[in-house]
């Protein structure tokens, strides 16, 4: 079985919320660990990461010895980084052992291609204006460089932390969904006429939902997990179910 998840935002509202949003996830990886032959979680696992050379946020130890402990037991996990969690230096790679992604990616499970990627630029692109500014700015590698060597990463990630939850507190936890009309959906009906796809999943819209592609194949959004898990399984079958 291969299962998929997205947008915990560990570390956003009070220490106690963040613990216990962060134990759920723990106890969610211990459920489907005897029967997962993969885990991927599909972005914004952080409300905000970032990483110096030799500098980490602080916290998310139960998560970290859980991921370390079942890619120990070899249990292949990727993350494909979100627009809260993209700025990494290797070590969830390296301390891990996730395999990290920072693009989409076709793979093959269980005999049918499915589309991975957390999807927050493609709403940059459809919104354009400010967001796309926003995103290209977040993706540069100047600004980047900038950002680690300028400021001291006690201010950074204190800023960082408030500015990823200010944004996330000037719009409702969940997006409404659009159904044919969502980006998302637009851009899997696009890539859907040129590529061999049966699913594609989708994290950043927070709307836990399945979607039928006019091309074939069905578009799948993997929620949020602030009022409980969310999450999705690929069985031996090739059946993808979405469970709230």
């Amino acid at each position: 079985m291969y299962y998929f998840a997205s947008d915990m935002h560990l570390g956003s509202g009070t220490h106690e919320e963040c613990l216990s949003r962060e134990r759920e996830v723990v106890a969610w990886l211990d459920r489907v660990a005897p029967t997962a032959k993969g885990i991927f979680l599909v972005g914004d696992v952080f409300d905000f990461w970032y990483e110096y050379k030799r500098v980490v946020p602080q916290g998310f130890t139960r998560l970290l010895g859980k991921l370390s402990e079942l890619t120990d037991r070899g249990i292949e996990i990727h993350l494909f980084v979100g627009n809260h969690d993209m700025w990494q230096r290797g070590y969830l790679e390296r301390e891990c052992g996730l395999r990290v992604h920072y693009t989409r990616e076709v793979v093959e499970l269980y005999g049918k291609r499915v589309s991975l990627c957390h999807g927050d630029d493609i709403y940059a692109r459809h919104l354009g204006g400010g967001a796309r500014i926003i995103n290209s700015i977040f993706r540069s590698r100047t600004a980047r460089w900038l950002f680690s060597h300028l400021i001291h990463p006690d201010f950074a990630l204190r800023f960082g932390q408030g500015w990823s939850g200010d944004s996330r507190k000037s719009k409702e936890i969940a997006m409404p969904f659009l159904g044919k009309e969502d980006p998302l959906v637009m851009e899997a009906e696009r890539l859907g006429k040129r590529e061999d796809v049966d699913y594609f999943i989708f994290g950043h819209n927070h709307c836990a939902e399945v979607c039928d592609l006019e091309v074939g194949g069905k578009a799948l959004f993997l929620g949020h997990w602030f009022e409980g898990p969310v999450y999705a399984s690929l069985d031996e079958q090739g059946i993808i179910r979405l469970h709230k």
